[in-house]
Formats: C-alpha cells, sequence, structure tokens
C-alpha cells in the first residue's frame, strides 16, 4: 500500500462492515445506559488548552492532542486549542457552564470519539471512542453500585462473561502510603508507577520507585503490599476471598483514619451489588491505582480472560468539577473502550448471527432497453415498506447483477423484464435457495413486508437480549 494512502498512525478508516458492528455494539450500550435513566450529552471535539491541562497527572499531559494557534500566529508554536483527552473532563466543564440547567441528580451518558499521543498497539489507537456514563451530585455509594451494574449489563449483552470488574479506593491506596512512610508529595509518583505494572513488571515498578526518589523501605513495603503476583479470583469463593483482602487492608492502614473510611465504603459497595448483576464479577483488588490524578475516592477497571490490559475503567472524582466551579460537586464515572470491545469480539467470533452485514435486502435489476423509471418506480415501492432497496445503476447481463447481489450478500433480487410487465408481476429470486416467485405487482409491498417481518422474528441464532 503506498505510504500516501494510509491514514494518520494510530489512525483508522472504517469501511461498512467495521460501521455496522460499531453500530451494533453503540447501539446496545446506548440501550442499557438509558435503561438506568441516563441521559445523553455531546461535547465538541476540541476545548480550550487549559481546560485539559493539569487535570491527567504527568503522565497525561503528555499524551495530549495539542493545536497551533492558527494565522499569523501559527510561527510562535504555540498552542490555544486541544483535542480532548477523555470525556471526563469535558463533562466536569460542562456541569460548570450549565449548572443551573441541569437537575439535582445529573446522569448521562457519552458516546464520542477521544484523541491520546500515545504509542500505538494491538487494541490501542491514537483516535478511539470511549462510552462514558457518569452520576453527578451524590456521595452515596448506590452511585459506584449502579454503575458497575450497568456496564455489567452491557458486556452480559454483548457476550461477555468471564469478566472482573476490579475495585478498590484511592483513600484506602493513600492511607497506605502513609502508613507505609511514603512522604505525600510522592503519593501521585508511586500511584502513576504501579499503574505501569502491567506493563513493566515488578522489576520495572521497584525501578520507578527508585527513579522518582521514594525511599528504599517505604519502597519496599509498597512493592510487596501493592506489586504481589496476582491471584486469580475466579479460583476462590469471592465471599470468603473479599474477607481475606479486607483484613489485609486493615492490616496495612492500621488505625489510618481515611484508609479505615475507605474500606467502608468498599464494603457498602460490595454489599450493595450483591442485589444487581454485578455481584459475580466484583473484586477487590488492593493492588489497582489508575493513573489518572483527578480520581478521588472508589477507582474500578475491567480486565476480561487473558486479554492484556482492560476493557474499561472509572471512580469517583468529587473534586474535578470544583476546579471550574469553584465548589465542590460530587461525581462518578465509568468509561468502556468500545475499541478493545470490538477488537475482542471480532477475534473471538461475539457477534451474533443476525448482525447484518448485507447493505441492502433487496437489489433491483435493470435490462438493456428497459425503461430506467420503471425500475426506480419499484425501488421506491419497495421503500415505503420499510425496506432498504439498491438500484443496479446501469443496463447489464442478468447473471452479472446476480453474481453481484451474491458478492454483497444481498439475498433477494427483482426481475421485470418484458414478459413480468406483460404480466403486472415481479419476479422475486431468493439468492440463497435459487427459488423464484412471481409476485403481482401491486402486491409486492406486501408480500416483501410479510418476508422481512417473518424472517426478523425467526430464531436468533446467536443473538442476544438486550
Amino acid at each position: 500500500m503506498p505510504e500516501h494512502t494510509r491514514p494518520a498512525r494510530g489512525m483508522r478508516d472504517f469501511l461498512p462492515d467495521d460501521v455496522r458492528k460499531r453500530d451494533y455494539v453503540i447501539g446496545i450500550v446506548r440501550t442499557v445506559y438509558q435503561r438506568y435513566g441516563f441521559e445523553p450529552l455531546e461535547t465538541p471535539a476540541l476545548e480550550n488548552i487549559e481546560t485539559l491541562t493539569g487535570k491527567y497527572g504527568e503522565e497525561g499531559n503528555k499524551l495530549i492532542f495539542k493545536v497551533l494557534r492558527r494565522g499569523e500566529h501559527e510561527a510562535s508554536g504555540e498552542t490555544d486549542l486541544a483535542l480532548r483527552y477523555d470525556l471526563t473532563v469535558p463533562l466536569a466543564r460542562v456541569v460548570a457552564e450549565h449548572r443551573g440547567r441541569l437537575p439535582r441528580f445529573f446522569k448521562r451518558y457519552q458516546i464520542q470519539p477521544v484523541w491520546r499521543a500515545d504509542r500505538p498497539a494491538r487494541g490501542r489507537f491514537r483516535e478511539f471512542y470511549q462510552c462514558d456514563v457518569d452520576a453527578i451530585g451524590s456521595r452515596s455509594m448506590v452511585v459506584e453500585a449502579e454503575l458497575c451494574a450497568a456496564v455489567s449489563d452491557v458486556l452480559h449483552a454483548l457476550g461477555f462473561e468471564s469478566f472482573f470488574i476490579l475495585l478498590n479506593h484511592r483513600g484506602l491506596l493513600r492511607g497506605m502510603l502513609e502508613t507505609f512512610g511514603v512522604p505525600d508529595r510522592l503519593h501521585d509518583q508511586v500511584l502513576i508507577a504501579i499503574d505501569k505494572r502491567d506493563k513493566i513488571g515488578r522489576a520495572g515498578v521497584a525501578t520507578e520507585l527508585e527513579a522518582r526518589g521514594i525511599p528504599a523501605e517505604p519502597a519496599r513495603r509498597v512493592l510487596d503490599a501493592l506489586v504481589p503476583e496476582r491471584e486469580g479470583p475466579g479460583t476462590f469463593d469471592l465471599d470468603h476471598f473479599h474477607e481475606r483482602v479486607f483484613a489485609k487492608a486493615r492490616e496495612h492502614v492500621g488505625d489510618h483514619a481515611g484508609g479505615l473510611a475507605a474500606i467502608a465504603e468498599l464494603e457498602q459497595i460490595q454489599r450493595l451489588s450483591r442485589m444487581t448483576s454485578a455481584h459475580r464479577h466484583l473484586v477487590v483488588d488492593l493492588t489497582l491505582a489508575r493513573g489518572l490524578s483527578y480520581y478521588t475516592g472508589a477507582i474500578m477497571e475491567i480486565v476480561y480472560e487473558d486479554l492484556p490490559g482492560s476493557l474499561g475503567g472509572g471512580g469517583r472524582y468529587d473534586g474535578l468539577i470544583g476546579i471550574f466551579l469553584g465548589e465542590a460537586i460530587p461525581a462518578c464515572g465509568f468509561s468502556l473502550g468500545l475499541e478493545r470491545i470490538l477488537v475482542v469480539m471480532t477475534e473471538r467470533g461475539m457477534f451474533p448471527a443476525d448482525v447484518d452485514t448485507a447493505p441492502a435486502d433487496v437489489l433491483v435489476t435493470l435490462f438493456e432497453g428497459e425503461p430506467i423509471e420503471d425500475a426506480l418506480g419499484l425501488a421506491a415501492q419497495l421503500r415505503s415498506v420499510p425496506a432498504r432497496v439498491e438500484v443496479y445503476p446501469e443496463p447489464d447481463r442478468l447473471g452479472k447483477q446476480f453474481k453481484y447481489a451474491s458478492s454483497r450478500g444481498i439475498r433477494l433480487v427483482t426481475v421485470v423484464g418484458s414478459d413480468e410487465r406483460q404480466a403486472g408481476t415481479v419476479t422475486v429470486k431468493d439468492m440463497d435457495t435459487g427459488a423464484q416467485t412471481g409476485v403481482p405487482r401491486g402486491a409486492i409491498a406486501g408480500w416483501l413486508g410479510a418476508r422481512l417481518k417473518a424472517a426478523a422474528a425467526g430464531p436468533r441464532v446467536a443473538g442476544r437480549e438486550v
């Protein structure tokens, strides 16, 4: 492929089959989120640079796609705009800007692309969609339980079963770090290093802690407590597993008030989740850190079988909106990574059979010397069913038009030659079975509607209830 025809590195073109799969997943996400009472929101692709900088920590700031000032200012190399890095900071800005027009408890979902100047890898791109769901205005742990349930329902509807929602708490982590003797000013440095564990391993985290100036003894305690070899929670009874996890957490924080309060919140989230679809997937993991600096409370991340990385994550960020508004507004959210979900579903054949890959239900053929107007009129008649109808754009041999329909996955082909026009009928060929049916021209719309309705009501081989 010539270099000049390729998209920019980390960006992709989406062909029709890709878009149909994307629309299928987004449709399920939207349906489930709406079932939980969340409303849609969209924000601009571009934000003012000051809106984004300083919100994601040192690692995140490096990955913001900055936009040069334009016109006479271009030569200065200065930036005043940036492509949005995520959907959470723009949401915080929206809440601050429109607070008076929003309900006391604002629940929104947002499905839009974001951009990061990251290094592309398998399932990791520089432009990708996020499917966010956030609740603004309440500090109740009901929010965390509902968010975990919503994303669990989405993944169940898409066919995922062997996933875990890892759960931890920034307050617990900070309580542990204080107890271990890590200076307050270095807490964020430690959390950033821990968050890289899956990429660089325990030895890499140890090297990072040393490079970031963490004293040797606190660093050893951090490694022992927060970067151990992971146990697989699937091999345990979860209730018994959590008893041991919470006991270990209490040992780590001792009498630290903030750490104990965080443990109590985690226990409450776990208890509330027992009544939801998230219960058998929720696993408290003391090693979960998440690198973004704006998290203040519970943090979550989805892991799936042997897949590196995660399918999504989130947490509570009670201080972020206050940066814009000047008053504390509680908030919590979860983000599903659409691209990684699509990659996994495609590689593992998880799309149901009834995700239609054909561009049309019917192909209307054209014959040399026959009136084109008649074909267009028939297409209009069929589209009123409603049906998806493609008109072959130029007269050609009938066999060639049949071959085209087969190559495109179009099952039904109409034929109206001189014999059909004289008889006032339409011949419909089923490309799957080869059967041909003569239908009166005046009844063709009703016949096709009944045919499509019967097909839609038939057995769904791999479909899933949403």
